[in-house]
């Protein structure tokens, strides 16, 4: 089972004079990459947030966001009556004015309004909490959705490198037997004597250069190991990144040693799938 780093998660708590939206979106990224946006109010326990969000999302780049719309009186701002009272004495000493004209001239001095400062309310924190948690949850099963279609796509590139293989498999006899006769055509064209048991030792040596027995059977392995990596409960993306570069090894070695075109075009073939499969891992978490 995997988990795409890609995903998406909302969730909305609707609060007697507020409403707090909370999102989530996450991208690839090699390690946990997190920017978080919030109201001032809430900025004390982001720490606590980034630790939360840690624990649940591993990797990717994630942007973290709370939105709150206000739907009720609330403002945190209020007249400093003593002080505007006091402006508007001074002002009558200056000019006669009507005391409309006067308080507006008063609230806009310094210290006519004063802004309390909010304190995040315990039971409000908590409430945030439970919806940040939702969302998260919202978010990993949008990236198990995205897992599933990860998987299956490299069910079926494995499955297609493992068919090929086969026929690389099944194409090695004849392509030991084309080296053998191009090199023994090539001494002939000499037309030069030699001795041809000791000739004959030395194709043996030649051919075992170019003998991947070793590489198919590594491949083959590896490409199990791969299917079996899909099958356990963690989704490990790095492994399976490791596992696609000794993939790749075997069948770059196969490619180098194979020297027959009709082998070398089913190496490309494999080299192919692999290369969707490693783009594709890079989004996996």
């Amino acid at each position: 089972m995997i988990y795409s780093m890609t995903g998406y998660g909302k969730s909305v708590l609707q609060l007697p004079t507020k409403k707090i939206t909370i999102e989530l979106k996450s991208l690839n990224s090699k390690n946990l990459d997190l920017n978080a946006r919030m109201p001032t109010i809430y900025r004390e326990k982001e720490l606590i947030i980034r630790k939360l969000l840690a624990d649940k999302l591993v990797r990717g780049k994630v942007d973290f966001s709370i939105y709150v719309e206000v739907t009720a009186d609330d403002s945190s701002t209020q007249i400093n009556k003593p002080v505007v009272n006091q402006y508007i004495k001074q002002l009558k000493d200056v000019v006669n004015g009507d005391e409309i004209e006067l308080l507006k001239m008063a609230v806009r001095f310094p210290d006519a309004l004063n802004t309390v400062r909010e304190e995040i309310d315990e039971d409000e924190w908590n409430a945030i909490k439970t919806e940040i948690d939702n969302a998260v949850t919202s978010l990993n099963d949008y990236r198990l959705n995205e897992g599933k279609t990860l998987e299956a796509d490299f069910r079926k590139r494995i499955e297609n490198i493992d068919t090929i293989l086969e026929q690389v498999i099944k194409m090695d006899p004849d392509r030991i037997k084309a080296v053998r006769e191009r090199l023994l055509k090539g001494v002939e064209e000499l037309k030069e004597k030699y001795d041809e048991n000791r000739f004959e030792q030395e194709l043996v040596y030649y051919i075992e250069k170019f003998d991947i027995t070793e590489e198919k059977v590594r491949l083959k392995n590896h490409l199990n190991y791969f299917i079996e990596t899909l099958n356990t409960k963690d989704s490990n993306g790095k492994k399976l990144g490791f596992i696609g570069q000794e993939i790749g090894r075997e069948i770059n070695t196969i490619g180098s040693k194979s020297n027959y075109a009709p082998m070398q075009q089913l190496v490309v073939q494999m080299k192919d799938e692999l290369e969707k499969i490693k783009e594709q891992l890079l989004n996996v978490l």
